[in-house]
Parts: C-alpha cells; sequence; structure tokens
C-alpha cells in the first residue's frame, strides 16, 4: 500500500510539472505572437511604400521594374526558404516524438537551406551594383532595397537563432525553456517564408510583367 501511494503522488507531482511547463510555453508563444504582429506591420508599411514608388515617373531615369526583376533567378530563393521551412518542421515533429538526433539534423538542414537564400540574395544585389542599380539612383531602387534588405536582415536573425537552438537542444535536450523557444522559432521562421512569398508574388512576378 505504502508503495502504491507514492507512486500516486508522484504521478500527481510529474502531472503538476506538466502543466506549469505547458502554461510557460504557451505564455511565451503568446508573447511572441505580439512580437510578431509588429513586425507585420513594419513590412506592412514597407510594402506600402514600395507600392507607391514603383512606377516609372519614380525611377529618376534609372532602371525600371522590368529591367530588373527576374522572377526565374528569385524562384531558387522562394524554393530555398521554403524547403528551409519545411526542413525545420520536420524538426518540430522530431522534437513532439522525442528523437534528438533528428532534430538536430533536420535544424542543420534549415540552417543551410537559409544560407543558400541569403547568398542567393547576396548575389542578386552585388548584380545589381554592378550595374549602377544603387539605392541612390531612385525613390523605386531605395524602397526596393530596403524592403529586401530588411527581409534579409530577419533572415540572418534567423540563422543566428536557428544556430543557438541547435547547441541548446545537443547540450540540453528537450527542457520546456528549450520546447518554448524552437515553437516560437517556427513561428518566426514560418513568417519569412510568408514575407518572402509576398515578395516574390508582389515584386518579382508583378514586376516583370
Amino acid at each position: 500500500m505504502a508503495l502504491g501511494a507514492i507512486g500516486a503522488d508522484e504521478k500527481v507531482v510529474l502531472w503538476q510539472y506538466d502543466v506549469e511547463a505547458h502554461d510557460m510555453i504557451a505564455t511565451k508563444t503568446l508573447g511572441f505572437w505580439l512580437y510578431m504582429l509588429s513586425d507585420a506591420l513594419i513590412f506592412a508599411g514597407l510594402f506600402a511604400a514600395y507600392g507607391v514608388l514603383d512606377h516609372s515617373m519614380n525611377t529618376a531615369g534609372g532602371p525600371t521594374e522590368v529591367q530588373i526583376m527576374h522572377p526565374i533567378a528569385a524562384f531558387w530563393q522562394t524554393l530555398a526558404v521554403l524547403t528551409s521551412v519545411f526542413s525545420y518542421s520536420l524538426a518540430t515533429v522530431a522534437m513532439k516524438h522525442g528523437y534528438r538526433q533528428l532534430t538536430v539534423l533536420c535544424i542543420l538542414g534549415a540552417i543551410l537551406l537559409g544560407a543558400v537564400f541569403l547568398g542567393l540574395e547576396f548575389l542578386d544585389f552585388a548584380d545589381l551594383y554592378a550595374h549602377g542599380a544603387t539605392p541612390q539612383v531612385s525613390g523605386f531602387l531605395s524602397a526596393y532595397f530596403i524592403l529586401i534588405a530588411t527581409h534579409g536582415l530577419h533572415m540572418v536573425f534567423g540563422l543566428l537563432w536557428l544556430l543557438v537552438m541547435l547547441m541548446q537542444v545537443v547540450r540540453l535536450g528537450f527542457t520546456a525553456p528549450v520546447i518554448a523557444q524552437l515553437l516560437n522559432l517556427r513561428l518566426f521562421w514560418q513568417f519569412q517564408a510568408a514575407i518572402w512569398v509576398c515578395v516574390y508574388v508582389f515584386v518579382y512576378l508583378k514586376g516583370a510583367i
């Protein structure tokens, strides 16, 4: 009877711990949602500014949308960021089932694909600079560079966050704080992919027409 009583007490303690851990994760996720809303407002403003300045009257004699937009090249960036998100989503599924090694491998895949995205974006910027299409040339190019660079900086921050979480999963495992950060990072990474899809449609596809 005594052993049975101890077992029951232990179950109660474990259940209470799970509830507290879940509440902490939910609270941190709610706070991160509020941050993401503010981030969405920033991008909404940038898209609005680009929409106003993407007309021929704002090119100041410089290159126009049709001349600098390359949807095929941007498609490879889109593919890279979407597959990076897919890889990280697999990491969260592996986390849910307790597979630490698989989680690490999927996070590593997300990092590599995110780095490919940034590398392609850097090459695109370098090509524009080589042809004299710099932000100083016109209001249109200023709006374009600010929009793409802002998203790129978010991607850089996301890659750094991915590296931190990779080390934490390896060292600490699936503790409640680590799980909370992994879930918030999933939200952040998926948001960046969604923003880039909007960029691809609104900037690259529309601009090439």
